[in-house]
């Protein structure tokens, strides 16, 4: 079923007690703490619910709106996919605590995608949910979107301490574009999610988050200890990563066994032609890679042959995309 914005609709939801699908969309409608705690006590006498997506961008949920919305959702029990979107609101802290904390009541919770975008949620909030979601036993894919928010490194550690908890995660998608982790952050984050053993598809967006040589090749060197991580996307554009750190973040995921299919953007560094080549001779060594995505600055024609032909040398790659 899917529904459009009118307060209206809200008792027509609560009166649909078997409804398992449901697509709700109410985005910038000015819903304030009021108006979503009576859209989440309709929410919650649909006790047959087990795949919900909920669109609230752009609104005006506070943090008590956000923590009666998860306390009502946490009366869905047999929910198992959740789709919660809460970009541009203002939960703060406080909400996105809240909110992971009611929400670890939906025991049978496996696929979760919580956008944040936007929330002004800093290193407490970000390491409260984190906390929260370790209860959640169930969960198996997890997208979490916390860009444009005020996350440091400790923010970072902390969020990436508690995912490692979650045994049973083998898909991660984690967004923190835009907030100031650094290369304490960096390294903090890598080295928690290297004891996510069940691991097997992560994609990292750290895009603009001041991270350097160190952070790089940090955040590479917890990720090869991803023993069976066979899919991933770093996304670590518009950084401070020089030539030292390109060649240490390749040298590391070289080591990565298992790794099947990898996609590297580091444009809008100042990595430069020796961290290219360097950072090319190191991923032929990955040596069961066969799908390969570079997205890299600008060079000239004779870097790009260089970068090219040492990529090309490993024996299993199949698919080579780059974009320079």
């Amino acid at each position: 079923m899917y529904i459009s914005y009118s307060r209206n609709n809200y008792p027509r939801i609560a009166n649909c007690a078997n409804i398992q699908n449901l697509t709700l969309s109410l985005e910038c409608n000015q819903i304030g703490a009021i108006g979503v705690s009576d859209l989440g006590s309709a929410l919650a006498n649909c006790a047959q619910f087990s795949n919900l997506t909920l669109n609230l961008e752009g609104n005006q949920i506070c943090a008590i709106g956000a923590s009666n919305l998860g306390i009502d959702l946490g009366k869905c029990t047999n929910l198992s996919n959740l789709i919660l979107n809460l970009f541009g609101n203002q939960i703060g802290d406080e909400g996105a605590s809240s909110l992971g904390s009611a929400l670890t009541n939906c025991i049978n919770l496996s696929n979760l995608t919580l956008s944040l975008i936007g929330n002004q949620i800093g290193d407490e909030g970000a390491s409260s949910l984190g906390s929260a979601l370790t209860n959640c036993i169930n969960l198996s894919n997890l997208t979490l979107r916390l860009d444009q928010n005020k996350i440091g490194a400790m923010g970072a550690s902390g969020l990436g301490s508690a995912l490692a908890n979650c045994i049973n995660l083998s898909n991660l998608t984690l967004s923190l574009y835009q907030n100031q982790i650094g290369d304490e952050g960096t390294s903090g984050l890598g080295s928690a999610l290297a004891k996510c053993i069940n691991l097997s598809n992560l994609t990292l967006s750290l895009i603009w988050n001041q991270i350097g040589d160190e952070g790089a090749s940090d955040l590479g060197s917890a990720l090869a200890k991803c023993i069976n991580l066979s899919n991933l996307t770093l996304r670590l554009y518009q950084n401070k990563i020089g030539a030292m750190g390109a060649s240490g973040l390749g040298s590391a995921l070289a080591n990565c066994i298992n790794l099947l299919n990898l996609t590297l953007s580091l444009y809008l560094n100042q990595i430069g032609d020796e961290g290219t080549s360097g950072l090319g001779s190191a991923i032929a060594k990955c040596i069961n890679l066969t799908n390969l995505t570079l997205l890299l600055d600008s060079m000239n024609e004779s870097q790009k042959f260089k970068v090219i032909s040492k990529c090309l040398k490993s024996k299993r790659l199949v698919v080579f995309q780059k974009v320079f």
